[in-house]
């Protein structure tokens, strides 16, 4: 038996990362539902609805790779823009689209102060943020 190669340590993400790619996740998922709702209640043509939900399903995953990068994170704002907007198809898809960008929000600035912490944790300052 050969040993196996060591493996290279797993990259350390931060909060802000973590809860980001979660958002954008489960917002994936919702699109789901939102392709079975316009095409329910036929409101675009079926190729529109579903390939235009998968197209939006793939941008939020990929995003959610991404959102390490500053880049990453702005292209989720973006995409956020584009939930609300959904709500053109559907009034509806507004409620979903603002629980949505609401969510989003929380774990921004959630993410964002954790992070700080952990960063003066590790520095050995002041803990409280």
């Amino acid at each position: 038996m050969t040993a196996q190669p060591a493996r290279a340590p797993r990259r350390e993400r931060s909060a802000t990362e973590s809860l980001l790619s979660i958002v954008l996740g489960l917002e994936a998922v919702l699109m789901i539902f939102v392709m079975l709702t316009v095409f329910g209640l036929d409101l675009a043509h079926p190729a529109l609805a579903f390939g235009g939900g998968a197209a939006l399903m793939v941008a939020l995953i990929l995003a959610g790779r991404f959102v390490r990068h500053d880049w990453g994170v702005w292209v989720g704002w973006a995409l956020q823009l584009v939930l609300v907007l959904l709500g053109l198809v559907h009034p509806a898809l507004y409620v979903a689209g603002g629980i949505f960008v609401a969510i989003w929000i929380y774990c921004y600035i959630t993410g964002r102060r954790l992070d700080r912490r952990k960063a003066a944790f590790l520095a050995g300052g002041p803990t409280t943020a």
